[in-house]
């Protein structure tokens, strides 16, 4: 009757075809290139409108899903796929999302997909009104979080080159030398930067600026889980769960079922960097954590103590932070750096008012980071849990 959802094939809502070979591809261009992965670079043509929705044919992503908003290309890695008459694209989107598409995949050395094995696969859909409806109330949430990203993106582009002008290449100083005033900034910030430079163990810093060793100004896993540990259960973030400033998730444990990692304890502005295959970049600024928030022993734990948070995470990620620590991991198979040398790695140290006006300038952007990235966990974790119900119509909405 009205209302009820229909079985029917993907087939019956969604035409397939295959992609095609990638075009010419360049960071100038606008059209998306989808391969089974995701987005794989940009083109001037497209073999595909909007809505396509974009499935991963073969490999290791194969059943990989996305949705294109714009025209696109789509290669011969991933197949297209386009909502027939009046179905929502975005509801069929999420519904193929449901389906664990790579468990109906051929070959076993080779895993495949394609459109004949597609089209045949079973589900049930309600009329389009209603689809529209379910797709509106997920798509909000993940169009958030695809703002909260674009906006995160930007906060971190300009931190960076705020950090990079003033304590990499000394723009402010170098304007002083030649006579200029330094752009971009007040005269009191201006007033905090010297006139000239003077040599260093890292080559020429700015005149009364100092090198010292991470040790002296940050603490290096200075607190771990003992004795009289005041909290039952634990949140526990472990090492597979940050890359790149981001946090994929952390898991709940009793304290004495958690794992016999989870023993480093963290506190607001402190930086976490894995000791493990540091060309991985699993590093992570840690804002106003729960009192129980332990992470794992195989992270070091820095914090900041004669630099600015901000100051530090900075520091400690730049490309030659990384390759420092690239180069002083042992191991060839397992890389891994010994939290000494953390401690021995060196950091240029400016005066204090100064760090302090950076922390005045950036600490507020690195805290809105934070808060966009715990915003977003949360609208993930909330439509994950919506999204079952309302695609089996377990949760009914009106078109």
């Amino acid at each position: 009757m009205a209302g009820e959802w229909r079985p029917i094939t993907l087939g019956d809502v969604l035409s397939f075809a295959n992609g095609k070979t990638s075009p010419e591809r360049s960071a100038g261009l606008r059209n998306p290139v989808y391969g089974s992965n995701g987005i794989i670079g940009f083109a001037g043509d497209t073999n595909a409108p909007e809505n396509t929705i974009v499935i991963g044919r073969v490999g290791s992503y194969c059943g990989s899903l996305y949705l294109s908003k714009e025209r696109c290309w789509v290669t011969d890695n991933a197949i297209r796929a386009r909502a027939l008459d009046d179905n929502d694209a975005r509801f069929l989107f999420y519904l193929l999302s449901t389906l664990d598409l790579n468990h109906w995949r051929a070959g076993s050395g080779q895993p495949l997909l394609n459109q004949t094995i597609l089209s045949q696969i079973p589900a049930s859909v309600p009329l389009p009104d209603e689809q529209r409806a379910i797709a509106h109330i997920l798509g909000t949430l993940d169009d958030k979080i695809e703002l909260n990203r674009r906006m995160n993106e930007t906060l971190e582009a300009l931190a960076r080159a705020i950090f990079k002008s003033w304590f990499v290449d000394f723009d402010p100083v170098r304007a002083k030398a030649e006579g200029r005033e330094p752009t971009g900034m007040d005269a009191a910030t201006a007033a905090l930067f010297p006139d000239s430079f003077q040599e260093s163990p890292l080559g020429k810093i700015p005149k009364g600026w100092g090198v010292r060793r991470l040790g002296e100004v940050t603490g290096v896993n200075k607190r771990t889980i003992s004795a009289g540990y005041p909290h039952r259960t634990i949140e526990y973030i472990e090492i597979s769960s940050v890359v790149t400033g981001k946090l994929s998730g952390s898991t709940k444990y009793e304290l004495n079922e958690a794992p016999s990692r989870a023993k480093r304890l963290v506190a607001h502005g402190d930086t976490i960097w894995s000791c493990v295959r540091p060309n991985r970049k699993s590093y992570l600024f840690i804002y106003n954590p729960t009192p129980n928030l332990v992470v794992s022993t195989g992270f070091a734990v820095l914090t900041p103590k004669q630099v600015s948070r901000t100051y530090l995470f900075e520091w400690v990620t730049t490309e030659d932070f990384v390759e420092y620590l690239s180069y002083n991991a042992d191991g060839s198979a397992y890389p891994a750096v010994r939290p000494e040398r953390f401690s021995e790695a060196e950091i240029l140290l400016p005066p204090l008012a100064l760090l302090d006006r950076f922390e005045q300038v950036a600490g507020p952007m690195r805290d809105k980071i934070a808060h966009n990235d715990r915003e977003s966990r949360t609208l993930a974790a909330i439509r994950d849990a919506l999204l079952p119900k309302l695609i089996s119509g377990e949760i009914r909405v009106k078109g």
